[in-house]
């Protein structure tokens, strides 16, 4: 099981000060000796101290354990709390899978049993659990960095990765400050030069939709008239092939779940008041596309924004093709309809950071979150463009989204996967191709294979063989699932793969993908 696939992943060797900056940590070490009496020279030298993100001996420890997958490797959890959570979250919870610790891309579930983490625990470890480089987190604590801010008070740390994000988002390279001067001051709607810092996924679709709105609706009543007052506004999302709303999902707050077709009754008052239509497109339907604009992008209705991930992990990791999302912001430019990329999912797991730049498309918005913070805060963004700068303060004001050390998370997972994005690249297309042999080796069962690189996803040709496929590599010590919850999905298993998993890792899954499918 040994590839003969090469490379490594580039040693990525930082300080807390390499982090955040010479001035501030000058400044830093000396308001901390102040208020705590140390010695402000020491604090210097334990602030410039260098950490190893992802040492080799910590991976080739991690590889060594890849043949104990499944197996019970200490005692269980004989009497684990019972909650007192909903009957809803009861009845889909498995106190087995529960972790007592983790490590890597690794966890070990109260029942003692090691599993592989295929999922990066639904979405947001891409750097697997206790990833080294996060220790500087507990060195900014050291230091006495607090977490607990505001709006008001945006500290260094959350100002200074407000302008990391802005300039990934828009590739510009990191000495390039002439460059950055310009996106920053920019006034067009297709430059992402804003920033709000909220805590969830949700929140952050949520404020992009405050802001489509905002074009159709005052926000108060001091606020100016919007540009499209007495119009209809007609949100448009991606559907299921049948052209239903379930499809999509953009976040957990009222109106983005009717967005996806919950709370029916409500979605039906709003569009007999006409105070809001929701239109949903069959995935890479250009068809689709150019009906909607001709039936609502007139007359007493305007198509107010367009609301699309790129990889569909709530709808069997269906990947959007280039053709259809381009077609889609030619059609969204030609007619002034900001357009909101979804990337809560997606953002980090491309080599690029953000997946919408392989698309060379771009959007008026951009969510991201997830895997930012590597599972150790829940922090979102929205990225967006002055022109969309429109709501007043408390239009999307979250008390805890402006923490320090939540920002300086962010700051390190982008540090090691910038350093890491050829070898993510490489990793990410080898599994896509090694996917691709099993399913033409067992074609009997696999139709093909969906998704983009360690987001990819399994297409089965029925239901029961796909649950019988996961559950054995669940057995197996594998975090695998079919979307058996959503009406009309493709029986699909999907995988969303740390980043930290190199090529061996990947022969591995294939290898015991390779035996379940041998005996089903």
């Amino acid at each position: 099981m040994i590839s003969l696939k090469k490379g490594n992943f580039k040693k990525v060797l930082l300080s807390l000060q390499d982090i955040v900056g010479q001035n501030y940590t000058r400044s830093l070490c000396a308001a901390r000796a102040h208020l705590s009496g140390e010695d402000e020279k020491e604090l210097l030298t334990f602030a410039k101290e260098k950490i190893d993100f992802f040492p080799k001996t910590l991976q080739k420890n991690l590889a060594s354990r890849l043949p104990q997958v499944g197996q019970v490797c200490c005692a269980s959890l004989d009497k684990s709390a019972g909650g007192a959570s909903t009957k809803e979250f009861n009845s889909h919870t498995n106190v087995n899978y529960a972790p007592l610790s983790g490590y890597g891309y690794y966890r070990i579930g109260e029942n003692g049993r090691l599993y592989l983490i295929s999922k990066s625990e639904h979405y947001h470890a891409p750097l697997g659990h206790d990833f080294p480089g996060y220790r500087l987190l507990e060195r900014a604590r050291r230091f006495g960095i607090p977490n607990a801010t505001h709006n008001n008070t945006r500290g260094h740390i959350t100002r200074r990765l407000e302008e990391e994000l802005v300039r990934l988002a828009a590739g510009i390279a990191g000495n390039d400050t002439k460059s950055m001067s310009g996106a920053l001051a920019s006034k067009s709607r297709t430059v992402l030069n804003r920033v709000l810092n909220l805590e969830t996924g949700s929140l952050a679709a949520e404020a992009a939709l405050k802001m489509i709105l905002a074009r159709f609706y005052r926000s108060q009543d001091v606020s100016p008239s919007p540009q499209y007052k007495g119009r209809i506004p007609v949100i448009v999302v991606i559907g299921d092939d049948q052209g239903a709303l379930q499809a999509n999902y953009h976040g957990t707050t009222i109106l983005t779940q009717v967005m996806r077709g919950m709370w029916p009754e409500l979605l039906t008052k709003l569009e007999m008041n006409k105070s809001l239509l929701i239109r949903a497109v069959r995935p890479n339907n250009i068809e689709d596309l150019n009906e909607i604009f001709e039936t609502y992008e007139k007359g007493a209705y305007k198509i107010a924004g367009v609301f699309h991930e790129l990889v569909m992990m709530n709808y069997g990791a269906l990947r959007l093709t280039v053709p259809f999302i381009r077609h889609l912001y030619s059609l969204c430019n030609k007619h002034d309809v900001p357009t909101v990329v979804d990337e809560i999912q997606s953002c980090i797991w491309s080599p690029e950071m953000f997946m919408f730049r392989e698309y060379g498309i771009k959007p008026s918005m951009v969510a991201v979150g997830k895997g930012f913070p590597g599972g150790e805060y829940p922090a979102s963004k929205i990225l967006f463009s002055s022109v969309m700068d429109t709501l007043p303060q408390f239009g999307a004001l979250v008390t805890n989204g402006q923490e320090e050390i939540s920002s300086l998370a962010y700051l390190i997972t982008m540090r090691w996967t910038e350093a890491n994005a050829a070898m993510i690249q490489s990793v990410g297309d080898y599994y896509e191709e090694r996917l691709n042999e099993l399913s033409k080796e067992h074609s009997d069962y696999i139709i093909g294979i969906e998704g983009k690189r360690h987001l990819s996803g399994i297409i089965f040709k029925d239901l029961s063989t796909a649950k019988e496929f996961t559950n054995q590599l669940n057995e197996k010590g594998f975090d695998i699932s079919v979307q058996t919850y959503k009406e009309g999905c493709p029986p699909i298993a999907l995988t969303k793969l740390p980043l930290i998993m190199d090529y061996n890792v990947i022969d591995f899954i294939i290898h015991t993908m390779q035996d379940v499918l041998s005996n089903i």
